[in-house]
C-alpha cells in the first residue's frame, strides 16, 4: 500500500491507500475522486488524466509513446501541464508513498 494525496478539482485534499500493484487510475476511480477510467486502463480514453506534483515526475515510470499519444489528443479538449500523465499507467508501489495529484478538468 502507498498513501497518496489526492488534490480535487475543487481544490480539496484527501488522502488515500493505494494497493501496491494496482494501477494508480484503480485506486481514484474508486475512491470517486473524478477519475472515471472508462477504457479500464488501456491507455485509450484520457479520463483519468491527473497532474503530477513536480518533485514526484523523476520517480516515475517514463511515459510510453501510447500514453503520449492520448495527453496529445485530449490536449485539444483539457489543459496540460509538465507533470501531466494518465493515471491508469501509473502502477502503485511502496516507493510511491506520499505521492501527491491533482485530478485535472474532465474531459
Amino acid at each position: 500500500m502507498a498513501s497518496v494525496k489526492v488534490i480535487g478539482r475543487d481544490g480539496g485534499v484527501s488522502e488515500l491507500a493505494a494497493m501496491a500493484g494496482c494501477p494508480l487510475m484503480e485506486a481514484l476511480r474508486d475512491a470517486s475522486t473524478g477519475v472515471e477510467g472508462t477504457c479500464g486502463g488501456a491507455c485509450s480514453c484520457g479520463t483519468c488524466h491527473v497532474y503530477v506534483d513536480a518533485a514526484w515526475m523523476d520517480r516515475l515510470p517514463a511515459k510510453s509513446e501510447d500514453e503520449q499519444l492520448m495527453l496529445d489528443a485530449i490536449g485539444e479538449l483539457v489543459p496540460l501541464k509538465p507533470g501531466s500523465r494518465l493515471s491508469c499507467q501509473i502502477p502503485i508501489s511502496a516507493e510511491l508513498e506520499g505521492l501527491v495529484v491533482e485530478i485535472a478538468p474532465p474531459l
